[in-house]
């Protein structure tokens, strides 16, 4: 099978990423079990909208905030033994300035894909099975691809979607991808 996996809340662990690095640069206090919402950055911090914050987040030691994420502990063990039966296509969104950074974060933690699809629009990677965080890629991938099937890796960011499977680890989606 095609498994359309999400890199950011899914595999890199952007939310402790980010958080860290304004820590350290801003000197403040920020944790993570406060990220309760999708869009909870400017309320958090002292960026008035999303756009400072990409701004931001563009230039972190010549390289943008997406190259320094750490992978959550289990995603890449779960991958390599997913891709001895599926190919691993990676589906992200990304700000156009981290494209290279998404490239060499892929290649320096040897994800195991041949294919990555860099789009807003989700839906249009044609897979057999999704997984994403996104509470709008969710609601998407159910609405625009009703025969694949459409994990949400649950994280307290989002809510459950109808139409949606949830896990909550990489142990149970694979689990689940064996007794698809």
């Amino acid at each position: 099978m095609r498994l359309g996996i999400d890199l950011d809340g899914v595999v890199a662990n952007f939310n402790s990423g980010w958080i860290e690095r304004y820590n350290d640069e801003f000197g403040s206090h920020v944790s993570l079990d406060q990220v309760d919402r999708w869009d909870a950055i400017p309320s958090l911090t002292h960026f008035r909208h999303m756009g400072e914050f990409w701004h931001w987040a563009s230039d972190l030691d010549g390289a943008s905030l997406f190259r320094h994420l750490a992978p959550y502990p289990d995603a890449i063990p779960a991958l390599q033994r997913l891709a001895r039966d599926h190919r691993i296509v990676i589906v992200t969104t990304k700000p156009r300035f981290a494209t290279h950074d998404t490239f060499a974060w892929i290649a320096e933690h040897r994800i195991p894909t041949r294919e990555v699809h860099i789009t807003g629009r989700k839906w249009t990677v044609d897979c057999d099975v999704y997984l994403d965080d996104g509470p709008h890629n969710l609601e998407d991938l159910v609405e625009h691809r009703p025969k694949t099937t459409v994990f949400r890796f649950v994280r307290p960011w989002n809510e459950p979607v109808n139409g949606a499977i949830d896990v909550t680890s990489w142990s149970e989606f694979e689990d689940c991808i064996t007794a698809l």
